[in-house]
């Protein structure tokens, strides 16, 4: 049994909901990264998505995908980035970390390389925007193999036979997209988004998290109301928008602690469920 695994029987036999902050690793610097994952846990995160930087960001809204240049900029690397989660694991043995992100970088590096770099990090699950789950059969072997779990997104616009195939990849939990368009979108029907969860859980037992225009402890209460977990980015990414890669300390340390406020106010209200 995986971490992740692991952390959703935990979760739900406390009748509690994940709380999955994302961030992007080396924004603003690689110097942040490490504490700010602990940092995230100590504020009541239960696992976590750390971004892979990428030039070319399909499914990222202008947030999180400044975040990534932010962090190439900075002279994040892929594999600097699965370094970081390497160092977070020196303390930390128990929160999941999942990596989000996108095929090129890991063709480059090498599937077979890249898994057995984050297996040696301790990294629990991948999710490959960009990868067809109808394509992901070998890939999704060698993580299972590796006691990784791998991570699909469904969406309100997915066909059914997509579905199925995420259905028949995917482990974890099922990263529900609640709405139309990029990361940070700002429209959210909650009551669209439990209909569809509530069709998702018809057809499997993975827990099901939501992301993608949860702003506030307000709608990731109204959304934890159907999922197990919700997924929060942009709204805390947000913070190191203007904060340059050598920004003195306090800048930084400033940042940080508006995206705990945040992080403590999604808590409250995940806990008042």
């Amino acid at each position: 049994m995986t971490r992740i695994e692991t952390t959703f029987n935990t979760l739900k036999s406390q009748n509690k909901k994940a709380l999955i902050p994302y961030v992007m690793a080396g924004d603003p610097n690689p110097t942040v990264t490490v504490d700010l994952l602990h940092e995230l846990v100590a504020h009541g995160a239960d696992m976590i998505e750390v971004g892979l930087p990428f030039s070319d960001p399909m499914a990222d809204g202008p947030t999180i995908s400044l975040a990534g240049e932010r962090a190439l900029a900075a002279g994040t690397s892929t594999r600097q980035a699965i370094e970081m989660i390497k160092a977070f694991r020196q303390q930390d043995t128990q929160t999941p970390i999942i990596l989000m992100g996108y095929l090129n970088p890991v063709e480059i590096i090498g599937y077979d390389h890249f898994i057995s770099l984050c297996e040696t990090a301790g990294v629990d699950g991948i999710l490959m925007v960009d990868l067809p789950p109808a394509e992901a059969g070998t890939f999704t072997q060698r993580l299972a193999d590796h006691a990784m779990n791998e991570i699909f997104l469904l969406s309100p616009t997915t066909l059914p036979e997509r579905r199925r195939q995420v259905m028949r990849h995917c482990g974890g939990y099922i990263y529900y997209v609640s709405l139309k368009g990029v990361t940070g979108s700002a429209s959210l029907d909650t009551a669209d988004v439990g209909k569809q969860v509530q069709a998702i859980k018809s057809e499997t037992n993975l827990p099901i998290c939501v992301g993608f225009g949860i702003r506030d402890g307000a709608s990731a209460k109204a959304v934890g109301q159907y999922a197990d977990g919700v997924i929060v980015g942009s709204e805390l990414v947000k913070h190191f928008t203007d904060i340059a890669a050598d920004a003195d300390g306090s800048q930084i340390d400033a940042a940080k602690a508006k995206i705990m406020a945040k992080m403590d106010e999604l808590r409250t209200a995940l806990d008042s469920l």
